[in-house]
């Protein structure tokens, strides 16, 4: 901006002398009086104070726009990396399933053919061990259909979000030996896919923290449906591992979600202990969208 104030500067400088050469060549008698001094000055002045007021428009019109790309730049990072992150999700769970899980179940089988063979050979012993093979070998599959199914999710918009968070629970419980349950409150709404599924990963990765870096043992998940807005409500009895003025990548993520949703996040820490996670998310998914932007 300091081009712009110098340039200012001499056109001021320059108007102040234009103005005194027409009025001395059309023969103005304030320029033969006391007065001519005053009247360069007054005049000087005023085209500087314009040329001053003009620049400082500048400068802060300058300052605006640069606020205005850098926050553009800043929600388009936002989005790139929450693409990024669904999408590596979304390839180890496919990877998961198609690939460990399915070779899984081939072992399965082969360990069930084997306990029938050592069976017919009246080998008892050995088609017990057998046996205890395969099934280990099937909860195995369980389990790694299980994280597949959390790493890709079921389509909120086909099953519903509450059915989605109802089965998160589920394999939560199942996975990590922690008390997880879900419960909704109101009629339930059709919130949308996108928002729905944005609900779906800030509650996995709250439940996520929670067994991590809390060490909770207690979850519970809320849903509650009005007919406007939806929220959805994480408690856990964990070690409070996130407060209200944390940064971390994972809340900061969960904030950009909440934030396309058109909702806010909020964390609380109650006296009991634990943490809190709130998210208010608005029912029409456009209205999201447009507060997004």
């Amino acid at each position: 901006m300091v081009f712009g104030r110098k340039a200012g500067l001499a056109t001021a400088v320059i108007s102040g002398w234009i103005w005194w050469c027409a009025n001395w060549f059309n023969g103005d008698p304030d320029l033969h009086s006391w007065v001519q001094a005053w009247e360069i000055f007054r005049h000087v002045g005023f085209f500087l104070v314009v040329a001053w007021t003009g620049a400082a428009l500048r400068t802060k019109s300058d300052s605006a726009a640069a606020r205005i790309q850098l926050l553009e730049h800043t929600q388009q990072l936002e989005r790139e990396i929450v693409n990024i992150s669904d999408a590596e999700q979304r390839r180890i769970g496919q990877d998961l399933h198609d690939g460990i899980c399915q070779h899984l179940a081939a072992l399965t089988c082969a360990a069930a053919s084997l306990r029938d063979d050592l069976q017919k050979l009246q080998l008892p012993a050995e088609a017990e061990s057998a046996a205890e093979l395969a099934t280990l070998l099937q909860d195995a599959v369980v389990q790694t259909r299980n994280l597949s199914r959390g790493l890709i999710p079921a389509h909120v918009g086909q099953v519903g979000l509450a059915i989605a968070l109802d089965s998160l629970a589920q394999t939560v419980s199942r996975l990590h030996g922690v008390h997880c349950t879900f419960r909704t409150q109101g009629k339930a709404i059709d919130c949308g896919e996108q928002t729905g599924m944005h609900l779906y990963r800030i509650a996995q990765e709250a439940i996520n923290n929670a067994i991590k870096h809390g060490k909770a043992k207690n979850i519970s998940l809320t849903l509650d449906c009005s007919a406007d807005l939806v929220t959805l409500r994480i408690l856990d009895d964990g070690e409070g591992s996130w407060s209200p003025d944390s940064q971390g990548m994972g809340l900061a993520i969960m904030r950009y979600r909440a934030r396309v949703s058109g909702g806010e996040l909020t964390i609380e820490n109650p006296p009991e202990g634990g943490t809190l996670i709130s998210c208010t998310a608005k029912k029409n998914p456009e209205a999201s969208e447009i507060a997004a932007a």
